[in-house]
């Protein structure tokens, strides 16, 4: 399946995902708070990166509920130098965003995706991705940015389904290529711990949609409720939920630690016969830490 950023187009395999590494430029991340420089943001990036992240999603703006939203143009300069610093070193760079203005900024900076989690409550994030030819990521959710709500669903799969359907037609009609089109079906974003696990459970059905699928699963809420751990210490979680999405048959996995889901990903190819297996032993200088 072909996915085109601009410039580039990648080719995709079900169940062989790629890795997006998440780069929070706001200081309220809900897992890993703090204000870093430019430098600092643009030098985490380059280490996913180096560790095997294909793509760098950058976000100025939290989806904590508990913090109001920020300003268009304080969120805009917290992602533009990021962003015009990695696309500068060769990096595909995405950008969380649900305004129009800062999807525009952001791709004038470089971006080659915009990920916009809010089911396209802006239609002007599509108008700038037509205009830039760069990917859009339409993400299922019934509430509205910065909300929390668990709206009730019949068959929380089935609705999925059909909001990304509608908002994928939307934005076709906008003029965004069907080859730019990514699909998010928004785990824990308006559904409960129990239906984020129904989604990843029957995330096969989504396939039908015909376009690459996202998985957003790592440390979020309904890993939290599995496992009663606060977000930092939900990195084993992460990777039993980065497990069933490769297995559902995702494309694109969104991860805050990029070298342990990589390695969790080679090691499961290897041995599910999907990569060559090493040969000979284990070179000497592996085998044991330095003294």
């Amino acid at each position: 399946m072909r996915l085109r950023l601009r410039e580039t187009t990648l080719e995709l395999e079900p169940g062989r995902p790629l890795l997006m590494g998440i780069v929070n430029a706001g200081p309220d991340s809900f897992s890993d708070p703090g204000l870093r420089s430019v430098e600092e943001l643009a030098e985490r990036a380059r280490s996913m990166a180096a560790d095997g992240a294909a793509l760098i999603d950058v976000g100025g703006e939290s989806g904590r509920t508990d913090r109001p939203p920020v300003e268009e143009q304080e969120e805009l300069e917290r992602v533009a130098p990021v962003v015009e610093s990695l696309a500068a070193a060769g990096l595909l760079v995405s950008v969380d965003t649900w305004r129009a203005p800062v999807a525009r900024g952001a791709l004038a900076a470089g971006a080659a995706m915009i990920n916009d989690v809010s089911a396209l409550s802006d239609p002007g994030v599509a108008r700038a991705c037509a205009d830039a030819g760069a990917a859009l990521v339409v993400t299922h959710t019934r509430v509205e940015p910065k909300a929390k709500g668990f709206p009730r669903y019949d068959d929380v799969v089935s609705d999925v389904a059909e909001l990304l359907g509608d908002r994928s037609a939307a934005a076709r009609g906008l003029g965004v290529d069907r080859e730019q089109l990514v699909l998010d079906p928004g785990i824990d974003l308006g559904k409960t711990p129990a239906q984020s696990v129904e989604v990843l459970r029957r995330l096969r059905e989504l396939h039908e949609l015909g376009r690459p699928l996202l998985l957003a699963v790592s440390r979020k809420d309904f890993l939290g409720a599995l496992t009663e751990r606060s977000p930092a210490e939900r990195d084993a979680g992460t990777l039993a939920a980065v497990g069933a999405a490769s297995e559902g048959g995702a494309h694109v996995l969104r991860v805050h630690d990029v070298a342990v889901a990589h390695d969790y990903l080679r090691v499961r190819a290897a041995l599910t016969g999907d990569e060559p297996l090493p040969e000979g032993p284990l070179p000497h200088g592996l085998r044991r830490e330095p003294a």
